[in-house]
């Protein structure tokens, strides 16, 4: 779900976050390009908003450029990074007492007292790597059971079927675990841009006027 900040910075048209945007004489804003799509569709300088004429072919830049690329930095690195909701660090270790993503400070806690720690990267590999060796384990047996009676192949299958159900399932809660870790943070986030959405939008508010007030200064002289 978007926070309210990502909705006042999203263009009309496109619906995405601004790309150099600019803004017409009705105060609406767009992406440049989008704008110019939308006037070569129409062949008339209108707002895809409100229809208003534009006097101007070239609507100057809204000053929010810096402040949409900011947001997108910080938001694809918000999603690049998983996070202890307890301590907000990044999980960098992986419990194999307990089974389950931890941090720095996770680690030196009286809950984690004398447990055993690997990097995250590690054991992920080191359980993609279990994983992919007892299927082929698997796949061999079965390969080697085709002069066997029926039932014992069968047999073979089950043992397979049930062995890579408990890997997913460890898996399953891996992942579990990594999303509720990351749906905390993000919440967390969202609470915070909720509070300065407020003062973002009189921000540009007042750049909007400020921007404005030359041109109208000039129809009125």
């Amino acid at each position: 779900m978007a926070s309210r900040l990502e909705k006042e910075l999203r263009c009309p048209v496109c619906h995405e976050v601004f790309k150099y945007p600019v803004i017409l004489s009705c105060t609406h804003s767009f992406c440049r390009d989008c704008l110019q799509r939308y006037w070569r569709q129409k062949q008339e300088r209108e707002c895809p908003v409100c229809n208003t004429i534009s006097s101007k072919s070239e609507p100057p830049l809204k000053r929010l450029k810096n402040l949409c690329e900011s947001f997108l930095q910080e938001r694809d690195q918000r999603a690049s990074e998983a996070r202890c909701s307890l301590h907000s660090e990044k999980l960098k270790l992986f419990c194999l007492d307990h089974q389950q993503p931890v941090c720095l400070v996770c680690r030196d806690s009286e809950t984690h007292s004398n447990h055993r720690f690997r990097p995250i990267d590690e054991a992920a590999r080191q359980h993609k790597k279990e994983l992919q060796e007892t299927l082929e384990l698997l796949k061999e047996k079965i390969k080697g059971c085709g002069h066997v009676e029926e039932e014992s192949a069968e047999h073979l299958k089950v043992q397979a079927r049930r062995t890579e159900t408990q890997i997913k399932d460890q898996f399953k809660k891996l992942h579990q675990f990594l999303d509720e870790e990351e749906e905390a943070r993000v919440a967390a986030l969202r609470e915070e841009e909720e509070q300065k959405s407020q003062r973002m939008k009189e921000k540009m508010e007042a750049l909007s006027r400020e921007i404005l007030r030359p041109e109208i200064c000039n129809e009125s002289s």
